[in-house]
């Protein structure tokens, strides 16, 4: 006989906890329909369920985040728990994901899944991702894979996800690397497995990092207004490989100045932002100038890195090398 697992269910949120009114609006109720349906659940594992609060996820701040990480780490300390899967709304359920990667300390599988159509819409995928999570949080071949992101029965580590569409139920995919594994109706199947992972002991986030998008064009205007602001750092969605208007520079060489980290990531759908272009703006040129080259992350995820990096260290060196990983 096999023994049910111990799985940790926190539901924060989202599509997957909301349904669709006579209007057609798609909005929370006064009651979670997940909590609700937690007993069909009960064949599948033990389940210990929190709702620390109920937020559609462009609502998520860092400040839930961590939250969530504290949540965890709770846990992990009491012991009591075989893995955890965390419910979501998608708009912004990679970058929670890639937090809790970056930063929760406990060392059992963690599974963040969503939804794209609510509750009571023909064609919920809800309850069927919450099933394939559980699954996979139960599963032993899901420990020490960092943060999974489970849905359409796919499994994709947190650092290389992404949401790709505005409402298609397969709108979350891997661009660089494609997922890890997949869920069927006779198991839970990993066909690969990172090679390294990262982690950092973050206990408070206080940071303000910004996040803007290059385009032909640009001068130095934003930027110049974004250095008045209180700025900590920026990550910067470049051109192509990394590379940006000459116009821009003047505006970057005053963070460099003010020994503010600028990040730079590709605003292209996949590939790697690098120092290849030797021109005025182009991607060596700005490594020549001190700007940060990322190793791979999107915008919104190099965003949450940085601020983890500078809740650490204020050393740019440190942070470069960070961001190398």
């Amino acid at each position: 006989m096999v023994l049910k697992k111990n799985i940790l269910l926190i539901h924060t949120g989202g599509t997957i906890s909301m349904s669709e009114d006579t209007t057609g609006a798609v909005k929370p109720g006064r009651n979670n329909p997940l909590t609700q349906g937690t007993e069909h659940l009960s064949s599948i594992a033990n389940l210990i369920i929190e709702e620390p609060f109920h937020l559609p996820s462009p609502h998520i701040t860092p400040k839930e985040m961590m939250r969530l990480k504290f949540i965890l780490e709770e846990y992990g300390r009491k012991g009591d728990i075989d893995g955890a899967v965390i419910t979501h709304g998608t708009d912004t359920l990679e970058e929670t994901a890639y937090f809790l990667d970056l930063t929760c300390q406990a060392d059992f599988p963690i599974v963040v899944t969503g939804a794209m159509r609510s509750s009571n819409e023909i064609g919920s995928d809800g309850l069927y991702n919450l099933i394939s999570s559980i699954r996979v949080a139960s599963s032993p071949e899901a420990t020490r894979q960092g943060v999974l992101v489970v849905l359409n029965d796919e499994i994709h580590t947190a650092v290389n996800v992404t949401k790709t569409h505005t409402s298609n139920i397969s709108t979350f995919q891997s661009p660089q690397y494609g997922p890890l594994g997949i869920v069927t109706k006779r198991g839970v199947l990993f066909h690969h497995t990172p090679t390294k992972h990262e982690s950092y002991d973050v206990q408070d986030i206080n940071k303000n990092v910004y996040l803007i998008k290059a385009h032909a064009g640009m001068d130095s205007t934003l930027l110049n207004a974004i250095l008045d602001l209180k700025v900590d750092g920026i990550v910067i969605e470049a051109l192509g490989q990394g590379n940006l208007p000459p116009a821009a520079l003047d505006g970057l060489n005053q963070f460099i100045a003010n020994n503010i980290p600028v990040v730079i990531v590709s605003r292209s759908y996949a590939g790697i932002a690098q120092d290849v272009y030797g021109y005025k703006g182009g991607g060596k040129h700005l490594k020549e100038m001190g700007v940060i080259f990322s190793n791979g992350l999107n915008g919104q995820k190099a965003r949450l890195k940085l601020l983890v990096a500078l809740a650490n260290t204020d050393k740019m060196e440190e942070i470069a090398e960070m961001f190398s990983f």
